[in-house]
C-alpha cells in the first residue's frame, strides 16, 4: 500500500526527552495546563506554563533517581490530571520504565500487574489508598516506594509527591544534574502497557522511545496543530492513544484541560474553549444524535439538508460559510471546536461527515497498543468517509492472504511496532513475523489506496455455505437507530449446525421514556423489530437478523469499553 505524503515540513526527534526539551524551548511562556481547582463550592483555574511544567518533571525526575530508582520501573494509576502527565514524562525522560494502569481494574488486577511487570515503585491518587495499603500488607510485590498523588506530607504508607517534586528542586539548585544529563537509549524498553482483557490474558506491551516518537513524528507531517489550540484530555492516559496524542499536542504548544467525566464533556468544552477533541466513535456518535434531534425538534431538518448542500458546492469554489452557518450547532459544543479525532474502532460515516458539513474537522484513525498506536489515518487533506485513511509516512500496511472480496488480515512494518510482549515468546511470535505485525483486524485496501477495516478475525461468523459475516458491518447500521446505545451481532447454533444471526439491543432509556411514554417491553420489542426488518432487506439473506434480544442494561465491556462479546454470548445463551 502506497505511503501518505507529507503534508507538512516537520522537525524528526529521536527520543521523547529531545522532544519535550525542544518543545520548552519553542513554547517556555505558553500555558501547558489549565487545572481547575475546587474548594467548596468555589472553583478556580491554576495555568502552568511549559517552562514551570519542565521545572516540576526535572525535579520529580531528580528525587526519583535519589530515592535509587535509576533504570528502575515505576507503575503509575490515577485519573487523568497534571500529576499523571508530569511522572509518565519525568520517567521516561531519565528515570527508568514506566508501567501505566488501567485505572479501572479492581484490586486483584492491580496488584496482579505489579507482580508482572517487577515495578519498584508505584505512583498513584487517593482513589487507591486503601488498595495500596493492602498491597504493600500483602508483600507480593517488589514494591518498594509507594508515592501518592495528594498527600502534603509523607505518611507511614505513602510519601508524598509534591513533597518529592519540593525535594527535587532543592537538589538541582543544590547542583545536581544527574537527572538532566541521563542519556536516552531509545532502542530499549521505556514502557510497559497491558492489554485490555483479565490478567490471565492481558499481554504486556513493551514499546521504546523510538516506537512512540516515530509515531509523533509522522503524525506531525499529516496534522496541523496551534500553539492557540486547546485539547480536552478524555481519553484515558493510560491507553496509548491517550497518552501518545498528549504528547503530540504538547510537542505543538497546545494548551490541555482534563475532562470532568462523562457527563460534563459539553460543559468542559464550552469552559475551556477547547478547540481539539479526541474521542472514541461511541461519543460522536451519541453527539451526533443529540444535534440532529435538537433540529428535528426545532423543524429544521429539511431546511439543514439544503443548506449543507449549499456549503459543499461553495466550499469546492474555495468559499468556506459552514462555521458561520452552523454557527449554532457548534456553540452547542462550545463555540471553538475546529478538531475531531476518532480513534479506536469503526466510526459511522454520515456522522463523520455530519461534523465536516457543520465545519468541524473530523479524521478518522486506526491503530493498536502495539503499534504505539497509529498506523493510518485521514488528514488534513485526505478524507474518505468510511475508511480509516492512509499509512503514516514511515508505515507499510499490506492485506495478507485476501478473499475474493479482497478482504484479508492487516498486517503492518514500521518503527512504531512494538518491541514484542513481555516475557510472552510465544505470543509474540503469533503476531510478529518476517518483520510484518499481524494485527487481527481485516480490511481491504480500495483503488486509490484508502484502508477499509471490516472487523476482528476472530469476531467473523462463518455460515454453513462458507459465506463470512463481519458483524462490525451490520452494527454500524443498528447503531444508526436513535433509540440504540450498544448492540451486537452474533451466532446462534441451529438444528441444522448451522448458524442464525442474534442482535443485542441496549436502548437508551432516556430517548424510549421521552419518545414512547409507558410503553410496554414487548410494544417497544415489536417497533424495534419492525426497523430491524427493513435493515434486513437491504441485506442478502445469510446476513438477515433472526433473533433480537433488547434490554437497558449496558453490557460487558473492557476497561476500554470494547464489548466482550463471548462473554456477552455465553450469557446470553445461558439466560435464553
Amino acid at each position: 500500500m502506497k505511503k501518505n505524503k507529507i503534508l507538512y515540513e516537520t522537525k524528526e526527534y529521536k527520543d521523547i526527552k529531545e522532544m519535550i526539551q525542544d518543545t520548552v524551548k519553542k513554547y517556555k511562556d505558553n500555558i501547558a495546563f489549565t487545572l481547575k481547582e475546587k474548594i467548596g463550592e468555589n472553583i478556580s483555574y491554576k495555568e502552568i506554563t511549559y517552562s514551570q511544567m519542565y521545572e516540576d518533571v526535572k525535579a520529580l525526575g531528580t528525587a526519583l533517581i535519589s530515592l535509587g530508582l535509576k533504570d528502575k520501573r515505576i507503575a503509575i494509576i490515577s485519573n487523568n490530571r497534571y500529576e499523571w502527565c508530569i511522572s509518565y514524562i519525568a520517567t521516561l525522560c531519565g528515570v527508568g520504565v514506566i508501567v501505566p494502569l488501567d485505572k479501572s481494574l479492581p484490586e486483584g488486577e492491580i496488584e496482579s500487574l505489579l507482580q508482572r511487570s517487577y515495578s519498584d515503585a508505584v505512583i498513584f491518587e487517593n482513589k487507591y489508598d486503601e488498595i495500596m495499603k493492602k498491597i504493600k500488607l500483602n508483600n507480593n510485590t517488589k514494591i518498594k516506594y509507594y508515592i501518592s498523588m495528594n498527600k502534603k506530607e509523607d505518611e507511614e504508607n505513602a510519601i508524598s509527591l509534591e513533597k518529592l517534586i519540593n525535594n527535587g528542586k532543592k537538589l538541582l539548585n543544590d547542583g545536581n544534574r544527574e537527572y538532566e544529563e541521563a542519556k536516552i537509549d531509545e532502542e530499549k524498553m521505556s514502557v510497559i502497557l497491558f492489554t485490555s482483557g483479565t490478567t490471565s490474558v492481558s499481554k504486556a506491551v513493551m514499546l521504546s522511545h523510538k516506537n512512540i516518537i516515530s509515531n509523533i513524528n509522522s503524525l506531525n507531517a499529516v496534522v496541523k496543530v496551534y500553539k492557540t489550540d486547546k485539547n480536552l484530555a478524555f481519553l484515558p492516559l493510560h491507553h496509548t492513544f491517550g497518552s501518545t496524542a498528549q504528547l503530540f499536542f504538547m510537542n505543538n504548544g497546545a494548551t490541555t484541560a482534563f475532562c470532568d467525566g462523562l457527563k460534563h464533556i459539553q460543559q468542559n468544552l464550552k469552559e475551556y474553549k477547547i478547540t481539539i477533541f479526541v474521542c472514541v466513535p461511541l461519543l460522536l456518535e451519541a453527539m451526533n444524535k443529540k444535534i440532529l434531534k435538537e433540529i428535528d425538534k426545532k423543524g429544521k431538518t429539511k431546511l439543514i439538508k439544503i443548506v449543507t448542500k449549499i456549503t459543499n458546492i461553495l466550499l469546492k469554489v474555495g468559499i468556506d460559510i459552514r462555521r458561520k452557518v452552523f454557527k449554532e450547532i457548534i456553540n452547542n459544543l462550545g463555540g471553538e471546536l475546529r478538531l475531531a479525532v476518532s480513534g479506536a474502532a469503526g466510526i459511522d460515516k454520515t456522522v463523520a461527515k455530519n461534523f465536516n458539513d457543520f465545519g468541524i474537522r473530523t479524521i478518522q484513525g486506526y491503530g493498536l497498543t502495539e503499534t504505539s498506536p497509529v498506523l493510518t489515518a485521514e488528514n488534513d487533506k485526505y478524507i474518505k468517509y468510511g475508511s480509516v485513511g492512509f499509512p503514516l509516512k514511515d508505515v507499510e500496511i499490506k492485506i495478507d492472504n485476501p478473499n475474493e472480496e479482497k478482504i484479508g488480515e492487516i498486517i503492518a512494518k514500521g518503527p512504531n511496532i512494538m518491541l514484542g510482549y513481555y516475557e510472552n515468546e510465544e505470543a509474540t511470535n503469533e503476531v510478529l513475523k518476517n518483520g510484518w505485525f499481524y494485527t487481527g483486524d481485516l480490511g481491504y485496501i480500495d483503488d486509490k489506496g484508502y484502508l477499509f477495516i471490516t472487523g476482528r478475525k476472530k469476531n467473523v461468523i462463518v455460515m454453513k455455505n462458507g459465506k463470512n459475516i463481519y458483524p462490525e458491518e451490520l452494527e454500524l447500521l443498528v447503531s444508526k437507530l436513535p433509540y440504540v446505545s450498544e448492540n451486537m451481532i452474533f451466532g446462534i447454533p441451529t438444528k441444522e449446525e448451522d448458524l442464525d444471526l442474534g442482535l443485542k439491543i441496549v436502548y437508551n432509556k432516556e430517548y424510549v421514556e421521552e419518545t414512547y411514554p409507558n410503553i410496554e417491553i414487548e410494544k417497544l420489542k415489536d417497533i424495534i423489530w419492525s426497523d430491524i426488518k427493513k435493515i434486513n432487506k437491504t441485506m442478502p439473506p445469510y446476513k438477515y437478523v433472526r433473533e433480537l434480544y433488547i434490554t437497558d442494561e449496558p453490557m460487558i465491556k473492557t476497561t476500554t469499553q470494547k464489548i466482550k462479546r463471548f462473554e456477552e454470548i455465553k450469557k446470553i445463551l445461558q439466560n435464553n
